[in-house]
């Protein structure tokens, strides 16, 4: 026997001979194996000027929470705004939105790829105890 056949002995990568029957084999179902994707890093807060309280709110006393739906493009600059919640009041609304059109964010990532997404960014409107 050669070398190379006395390591293959030695391994156990040579095997005897099956004597099974074309009965004894059971087909099984194949295996599907999947490239997951990437687990999406999530977009985050970069340059976020807020908005002045309006003047009409404060003269009004109005409070409120108002979370903005925010489409946050591949390159970290707002694509879209949209109210996903309201605060209750159209002032407070359109003050948040209006500030929130110009923030920038670090983007989402898939692996090293900067990819859009979109984050829900809530706004409290509150009025100092005066």
């Amino acid at each position: 026997m050669t070398t190379l056949g006395l390591v293959r002995v030695a391994l156990g990568l040579v095997t005897a001979p099956l004597a099974a029957s074309a009965a004894d084999v059971i087909l099984l179902a194949p295996m599907e194996i999947r490239a997951s994707p990437q687990p999406l890093v999530p977009a985050a807060y970069r340059k976020t000027p807020l908005p002045p309280y309006p003047a009409a709110a404060r003269a009004q006393r109005l409070e409120g929470l108002v979370v903005l739906s925010v489409r946050v493009g591949a390159h970290g600059r707002v694509v879209d705004v949209s109210v996903a919640s309201s605060s209750g009041h159209a002032v407070l609304d359109q003050a948040a939105a209006g500030a929130v059109k110009n923030w920038t964010f670090a983007p989402a990532h898939r692996g090293a790829r900067a990819v859009e997404s979109v984050v829900e960014v809530p706004l409290k409107f509150a009025l100092g105890r005066e």
